[in-house]
C-alpha cells in the first residue's frame, strides 16, 4: 500500500490543479458509491494495480501482503486521499458511517466483462 496526499501542481487566480497521475497507462476508471457501514473487498489481484481516490466520506482500508502471516494493518482514508493497491496485496474496506464515494483507477483487467478476471477472494475478512 502506498498512501499519498495530492499536492498542488499549478495555482493561479482561478484556482488550483493537482495531478493525480502523470505518464501512467490507466486502463479502467470507475466511480464506486457505498452505503454507510458497507464492507467491500476481501480480495487481492495477481496482476492488477489499483488506485482509490476518496471524493466523499471516509473508509477504513485494511491490507497486508498475500504471503504475510501477521495481522493486517489499517489506514483511515478521507476526502482527498489516494491509496495504491499493488498486485498480491490483500485488501478490505469498511465504509464510514455517512457512506462513501471513491474513484478507482486501474492498470490491468477490472472493468466490464473483465471485472472479476483478476480477483481472488479470501476468508476470513481482514476487517477487525
Amino acid at each position: 500500500m502506498k498512501f499519498k496526499k495530492l499536492k498542488i501542481d499549478f495555482k493561479d487566480k482561478r484556482g488550483t490543479i493537482s495531478d493525480i497521475f502523470y505518464k501512467k497507462n490507466i486502463q479502467h476508471v470507475a466511480i464506486i458509491k457505498s452505503k454507510p457501514n458497507a464492507r467491500r473487498g476481501d480480495h487481492y489481484h495477481k496482476k492488477t494495480t489499483q488506485w482509490m481516490y476518496i471524493t466523499q466520506g471516509s473508509l477504513e482500508y485494511w491490507y497486508k501482503p498475500l504471503k504475510y502471516k501477521g495481522e493486517a494493518k489499517k489506514k483511515v482514508l478521507k476526502v482527498g486521499d489516494l491509496v495504491e493497491t499493488p498486485p498480491n496485496e490483500m485488501h478490505a474496506l469498511k465504509i464510514g458511517k455517512n457512506g462513501n464515494e471513491f474513484i478507482v483507477f486501474t492498470i490491468g483487467k477490472r472493468g466490464g466483462k473483465d471485472y472479476e478476471h483478476d480477483t481472488y477472494r479470501f476468508k476470513p475478512s481482514l476487517i477487525k
